[in-house]
């Protein structure tokens, strides 16, 4: 199957190495540096099973979707609108659409966008770009897809490839799920660049961490979703599983790029305002970020 990867940073380049060391035609398309580097040497996959170069087509533009019958939207959330747009002229009438991007609207923002169902997908992995065209795996690497006509054999293409897939009802439940554990660790692990297992133990760190799931949590009901299982416990998993990971959004301003934050604490801050839900420890955070966000963006002043 051709398969293409629209936004080949971390998550969208683990996957689909993992789905072209499987046999698949991949096509990455993202930044020129990444581009240049895979075309030449392919992908060095440097995980905790294995370090190789998987070979994969590569390219910079939108038009790479062409063909594809399945399109792995990884973009950051900030650029969802925009890859949407890039992507509509090209897609095939019959390409299925998944999102696996953070934030719990992305699939129906890119399903408004793009006029077709996108499927939302919840990634559990931790990866970082090492250098061009080298992704680094630190951890898990699991999805969790929603029931469709082609969920089964989504399923099945993923694990054929090494990747567990979750098919679940609850996907609305399962998406803030992971934004809940996103709000907990993305904005501590990026004001404190620290990892997540060295994150945990900072004095303090715990109550705040419980503060942001108790706001999220409410503004999750006050939604109407069901937040399944132990969220706390989920909480605590994250730090056992991904020790050395930092997230996302402490990668995005080390090097100096705008973050998800917005879709993350932000999107409880905004969500809560608007149903009457104080979220203070979540508007704390959101805040901070936003100041180092601008602190980059003026070259350090």
């Amino acid at each position: 199957m051709k398969i293409a990867v629209m936004g080949a940073g971390a998550v969208g380049c683990y996957f689909g190495g993992m789905l072209a060391r499987a046999g698949h035609e991949v096509v990455l398309i993202g930044r020129a540096q990444h581009v240049e580097a895979i075309r030449h040497d392919g992908l060095f996959m440097d995980t905790r099973a294995f370090r190789t170069h998987v070979p994969m087509q590569a390219s910079t533009e939108a038009s790479g979707v062409r063909g594809a019958k399945l399109v792995l939207c990884c973009v950051k959330s900030t650029d969802t609108e925009g890859a949407a747009a890039a992507m509509v002229p090209h897609l095939d009438r019959d390409a299925v659409v998944l999102s696996l991007q953070n934030g719990v609207d992305n699939a129906e923002r890119l399903q408004a966008m793009l006029g077709r169902p996108v499927g939302p997908v919840v990634v559990y992995v931790a990866t970082e770009m090492a250098g061009p065209g080298h992704v680094r795996h630190h951890g898990r690497g699991e999805l969790v897809i929603g029931p469709s006509a082609a969920s089964g054999d989504l399923a099945k293409l993923f694990a054929d490839a090494g990747v567990p897939v979750q098919i679940s009802d609850n996907v609305a439940g399962a998406l803030w799920t992971k934004l809940i554990l996103n709000c907990a660790y993305n904005a501590l692990s990026a004001i404190t660049q620290l990892p997540y297992g060295r994150l945990v133990q900072g004095e303090g760190v715990e109550e705040v961490m419980r503060d942001v799931v108790r706001e999220c949590l409410a503004v999750a009901q006050g939604e109407g979703v069901s937040v399944p299982g132990d969220m706390w416990e989920a909480v605590q998993h994250i730090a056992r599983t991904m020790p050395t990971q930092l997230s996302s959004t402490a990668q995005d301003l080390t090097r100096g790029k705008r973050s998800e934050i917005d879709h993350l604490n932000g999107h409880v801050l905004g969500r809560g305002a608007a149903l009457g839900i104080a979220t203070p420890v979540n508007r704390v955070l959101h805040t901070l970020v936003k100041l180092i966000e601008g602190r980059s963006a003026q070259g350090g002043t």
